[in-house]
């Protein structure tokens, strides 16, 4: 029997696309437990269940039905900004060697045939860049996103996905 929910969500931020914030279905993970003031007055917080690195996850092989993973997608935002307050911040140096582990992570964590959704935001690195750094093909998803950039995109784990796409 699987100890844990069977979906994780390692970089849950503040849980902003979630319908309920609190679904005990959901694992939801971040490297940060935090909280302040927007600009606006508002308070942000940034609540794990557990902290985590999705670097990096502590979890056995296989142990979730389904990742949503919504990572940092800024290289370039001031450390302070609203932007790197509420979404987080990739390393200027490391985000290619970070995406590729985060990737490697979720899938060994992800059981066979289970899911990974994927949501990517191309302000400042075209997901075109991003799919180079996982070695499994997607399923499916929004090719061409509207004004946003934002794209969601869903991948089913195989026994031996090792394809480029």
């Amino acid at each position: 029997m699987n100890a844990y929910q069977p979906v994780l969500d390692p970089a849950c931020g503040g849980r902003m696309f979630w319908f309920d914030k609190s679904d005990s279905r959901v694992l939801f993970g971040d490297v940060r437990d935090e909280s302040w003031e927007l600009c606006d007055g508002r308070r942000f917080d940034v609540r794990p269940d557990m902290l985590m690195d999705y670097r990096d996850l502590p979890f056995p092989d296989e142990t979730f039905r389904m990742v949503v993973l919504d990572p940092p997608h800024l290289r370039n935002a001031g450390e302070t900004s609203y932007m790197a307050q509420k979404y987080g911040c990739l390393d200027q140096e490391t985000w290619q060697t970070d995406i590729k582990t985060m990737f490697g992570e979720c899938f060994r964590v992800l059981k066979e045939h289970g899911v990974l959704i994927f949501k990517w935001n191309e302000t400042q690195i075209p997901v075109s860049q991003i799919l180079k750094l996982t070695t499994c093909k997607p399923l499916f998803g929004n090719k061409q996103p509207n004004r946003t950039g934002t794209h969601w995109i869903v991948f089913m784990k195989e026994i031996d996905d090792d394809r480029r796409i």
